[in-house]
């Protein structure tokens, strides 16, 4: 077996731990609002999000291609394959994915461990874009593709990043407005049972949509590295094993449940009702399925985060928790340059050892530190027994 065939390995297993971090990071999207209204249990929650997710991993590749064809550039203008990627059995390619998905793990695990619900997209993006500027420089990203329409980072997924929240809070306030308007005068039993049968039928979409989107960013940077061992020359479709491989990765990772995260997004922003979950669910899974459609590879946990926010404007005298929505904010903000800065330090370590050898050295302080967190997340443990808590201004361990 080549050097080159034993880092692609590496590469595809580092991508599918990506896809598993991704599953328990966004779980809260798609049911922290039904967990925190009492519409679903926590356990029946996330099996429904990863039965869902599973399945809407296969409903689309739109996301996937963007992030094969969107972030580095991998093709000369005329289509051929970059000369610097085939010089040495498209090594070079692969150490830079490696590098790029080893900033996006561990910022997914470091923002876990402090119950931040932070971009798992950007992670992967921001770490992606570092690692290629560190090993191409700045010419190597494809900020903007050919200039004639919406493509490359900036069109496929800064622009998203800055306008998905916004709608999704504006599309949230106004579903929320006309609940309350249409129920009023509605008891407010029969209003928080009905609503929370409906919430079961919207977070359920709304883990269809996470499933269209997520899972396929996995599925492209897959792709991306085949394309440079060799192994797939296709950027227009996607291998049916990186499929079926990334879908059960990001169903596996969903059902061990982001516990800290969803507590977070389900008792830290708003004091949430059931009219309200449900029309965060429905705004967020309207957005993230016309965004899976034209192919922006956006974040569903800015897309989540808006929709309860906008919950909380939408309802009158709602309690909005504008504290914990500025430390998101500020989370989002820096989660692409930091992973950058990550996905960049990996790839010079992997490139000061060299070859093989550097690969593997680079995993092997992944799984080091991925390790160091989740010991010390055991320190402050949150589970399916005490996410639902009440809010001590603490995203950690509650008292119960």
């Amino acid at each position: 077996m080549t050097p080159e065939l034993v880092i692609l390995g590496l590469v595809v297993v580092t991508a599918l731990a990506f896809d598993f971090t991704n599953g328990f990071h966004d779980t809260g999207n798609a049911m922290a609002t039904s967990i925190a209204t009492g519409a679903l249990r926590p356990r029946v929650a996330v099996a429904l999000s990863a039965s869902l997710n599973l399945v809407g991993a296969f409903l689309s590749v739109e996301v996937a291609l963007t992030v094969t064809n969107a972030v580095i550039k991998i093709q000369d203008t005329d289509g051929a394959p970059r000369p610097e990627f085939l010089a040495d059995g498209g090594e070079a390619l692969l150490v830079i994915v490696l590098a790029g998905l080893v900033g996006g793990i561990l910022w997914n695990l470091a923002t876990w461990l402090l119950g931040l619900p932070s971009s798992s997209s950007h992670a992967l993006f921001g770490g992606l874009v570092g690692a290629t500027i560190a090993g191409l420089g700045f010419h190597g990203v494809n900020w903007a593709g050919d200039g004639t329409k919406l493509d490359g980072v900036v069109g496929k997924v800064i622009l998203p990043a800055l306008l998905s929240p916004l709608i999704a809070i504006a599309v949230a306030a106004v579903g929320t407005w006309l609940i309350h308007r249409i129920t009023e005068g509605v008891a407010e039993r029969y209003r928080e049972s009905g609503f929370r049968w409906g919430q079961i039928g919207s977070a359920s979409l709304v883990s269809l949509a996470h499933g269209t989107n997520d899972a396929q960013k996995t599925m492209g940077v897959i792709t991306l590295a085949l394309l440079a061992s060799g192994e797939w020359s296709d950027t227009t479709s996607i291998p049916l094993w990186v499929k079926v491989s990334c879908a059960v990765a990001i169903a596996l990772g969903t059902y061990l449940g982001g516990w800290r995260i969803i507590r977070t997004l389900g008792k830290g922003l708003v004091e949430i009702s059931s009219p309200q979950g449900m029309a965060a669910e429905s705004s967020s899974a309207a957005v993230i399925l016309t965004s899976s459609h034209l192919g922006f590879a956006l974040s569903t946990t800015h897309v989540a985060t808006g929709s309860i926010l906008g919950t909380g404007v939408g309802k009158k005298g709602a309690e909005v928790r504008w504290g914990v929505a500025a430390r998101m904010a500020l989370a989002w903000l820096v989660t692409l340059p930091m992973a950058a800065v990550v996905g960049a330090v990996a790839w010079y370590a992997a490139h000061l050892v060299g070859g093989l050898p550097g690969a593997v050295a680079v995993f092997v302080v992944l799984v080091a530190a991925s390790g160091a967190m989740y010991v010390r997340s055991r320190h402050e443990p949150v589970d399916h027994d005490n996410v639902n808590a009440d809010w001590d201004g603490m995203p950690t361990q509650a008292k119960v």
